[in-house]
């Protein structure tokens, strides 16, 4: 502390020195070195610079339960994974997937940070438009207010499907102050809306750069909210539009690629399926430019992908769905968890123990999605079961497969710089158009069109027909056996649980179950369904979890509360 008076003390006369033979202070006014200021952030370089900022958010930026991926929040709450690794690694997921968290329990607040601080950097390339440079035209002020805008949209929908309502703070709200007393009293619903539509009628329908959202993103996304609502014929009109006429950011028309395997390899990223993807790099000399959730999620063993950390283990329930009937059709009376249609499993054995894979009927998609003993794991080798599990009674005997990096992937999109080679260039899908084909199929059950619904629901199949794992001597790796609905639709109730099951098994550790299961009014239901098998096998995770009504939304981080008061704040019901 006196050697730190010392120097101010020294500094102030020498300040008093050259004031004395100075006619002029002008020189002390120095920018901060390394600090823009407001306005270089409003010529369009800047703007467009903290537009950048703003997309660079969505990937959470280093917290691994703040990426749009929804590992945690969507597909372990939604019982298609469990935790997975060792319970003391990353422990605050375990009353997550217990269903037993409260406002003050730990990373309970890292959607509500991250996207927080989306909001705040969207907001803030609005306020700098207000006073834009000569530079910037009314055509730049359109289009990069219509992508904030968008992007805004974004992350207050994550956050109502998280918490509920939040606080609404747009780029009118003075950051300087009044922040501690807006409220969450406001249904976010319409602010969604808004800026969904703002950026469908003003993007343009393709983007000279991928990755860029378009008015086509914006449709689909504004679909979705209106879905989520029950707005079914606002979202039917927008997903027909889409299907009939939407094209990607870099002017490809919406389809399903040929092979469901080809989504998952970065040499097929923005794809003629991607609607809006995070766009994940590798190798640019900061990891945070990858995907920093996956990094956790591989194999557990130094000779397998990633060497870490063995979470994100899909559950025998999600496994067992992917059984089918002698048709290849699915069992969509959710029979797959009866004892003799579960898949054959690896459950207690060692690697050297003798085990053969199940020989039943099964979709393909199960072996593009989960890695299970004697199957072969992308390029690397035939899973070797409980060798590649770091806890087989904590997490069960299966490892995920999607955003897992192949062999020859290694340094091209995969990233080496970091404590773990886990870190990967592949994008992380945020809509893809199988979900916007499997969204409109539900528009079209609830506004009585269930023969539109069967159509859109076998194409999903048809390309899921197209992709079966093949062992190096030409041999299918299972009995792999699929088909489509070749009877019409009648019945609603059938065809919406078919609609529902097919999410599941094309959309399968993509994050959207849980929140699915919520807006259909299911989640009870289907949850009492996975933990009567999960917490069964997995009594010393699982045993005696149970899902309650409250949990619908997780509580408003108690921090927050503190902050601004329980009188402002409202805390959701239960909590």
């Amino acid at each position: 502390m006196k050697r730190f008076n010392i120097k101010i003390g020294a500094l102030l006369s020498s300040a008093a020195l050259m004031v004395a033979v100075s006619c002029s202070d002008d020189f002390l006014d120095v920018p901060p070195v390394g600090v823009l200021n407001e306005s270089q952030l409003q010529t369009l370089a800047g703007l467009e610079a903290s537009l950048i900022a703003a997309y660079s958010q969505v990937n959470g930026r280093a917290n691994r339960l703040a990426s749009p991926s929804n590992w945690v929040w969507g597909s372990i709450r939604g019982g298609e994974a469990n935790k997975g690794t060792d319970p003391g690694d990353f422990a605050t997921i375990n009353p997550v997937q217990r269903f037993e968290v409260n406002s003050a329990s730990g990373d309970i607040g890292a959607k509500w940070n991250g996207a927080y601080e989306g909001i705040a950097r969207c907001n803030s390339v609005l306020r700098l438009m207000a006073n834009a440079a000569e530079d910037v035209t009314e055509e730049d002020i359109i289009r990069i207010g219509a992508q904030a805008r968008f992007l805004r949209g974004h992350y207050y929908f994550e956050l109502k499907k998280l918490y509920g309502d939040t606080p609404y703070v747009d780029e009118n709200v003075d950051y300087g102050s009044g922040l501690e007393e807006i409220s969450n009293n406001q249904d976010l619903w319409p602010f969604i809306e808004a800026d969904f539509e703002y950026a469908a009628n003003n993007l343009a329908p393709t983007q000279g750069q991928v990755g860029r959202v378009n008015s086509w993103a914006a449709k689909a996304y504004l679909a979705k909210a209106y879905l989520y609502q029950g707005k079914y014929s606002q979202a039917k009109s927008l997903f027909d539009d889409i299907v009939a006429n939407g094209m990607t950011s870099n002017g490809l028309k919406y389809a399903l690629v040929d092979d469901y395997a080809e989504l998952w390899r970065g040499e097929h990223d923005n794809n003629s399926e991607t609607i809006w993807a995070y766009q994940s790099a590798a190798g640019t000399g900061s990891v945070n430019n990858a995907n920093p959730e996956f990094d956790l999620n591989f194999p557990y063993n130094s000779a397998a992908p990633g060497g870490c950390c063995g979470f994100f283990q899909p559950s025998f329930t999600f496994v067992n769905s992917f059984r089918t009937d002698a048709n290849g059709l699915p069992l969509i009376d959710n029979s797959y968890n009866d004892p003799a249609n579960r898949v054959k499993s690896d459950m207690g054995l060692g690697s050297a123990d003798p085990f053969t894979p199940d020989t039943g009927n099964l979709d393909p998609r199960l072996d593009h999605t989960v890695g299970r003993r004697g199957i072969p794991y992308l390029d690397w080798q035939d899973h070797p079961g409980a060798s590649w599990i770091r806890n087989q009674p904590n997490g069960g005997p299966y490892s995920p497969k999607k955003y897992v990096y192949t062999q020859s992937e290694v340094g091209s999109f995969q990233d080496n710089s970091s404590w773990t080679p886990g870190y990967t260039g592949l994008n992380v899908y945020i809509i893809r158009y199988a979900d916007v084909l499997l969204m409109s199929a539900e528009a079209d059950i609830e506004t009585g069109d269930l023969e539109a619904a069967r159509g859109k629901v076998n194409m999903v199949r048809e390309r899921a027909m197209n992709s079966k794992l093949m062992r190096d001597n030409g041999s299918e790796a299972a009995n792999y056996k699929i088909g489509t609905y070749q009877s019409a639709w009648s019945n609603p109730d059938m065809a919406r649980r078919a609609v529902r099951l097919e999410r599941m098994l094309e959309l399968g550790m993509e994050g959207h179950r849980f929140y699915d299961l919520v807006r259909w009014n299911t989640v009870q239901s289907e949850l009492d369904f996975y933990f009567a098998l999960d917490g069964q096998l997995l009594s010393s995770a699982l045993g005696g979890a149970a899902f309650t009504e409250k949990y619908k939304l997780l509580p408003i981080p108690q921090d927050q509360i503190d902050i601004t008061g329980s009188d402002i704040l409202i805390q959701n019901p239960g909590f």
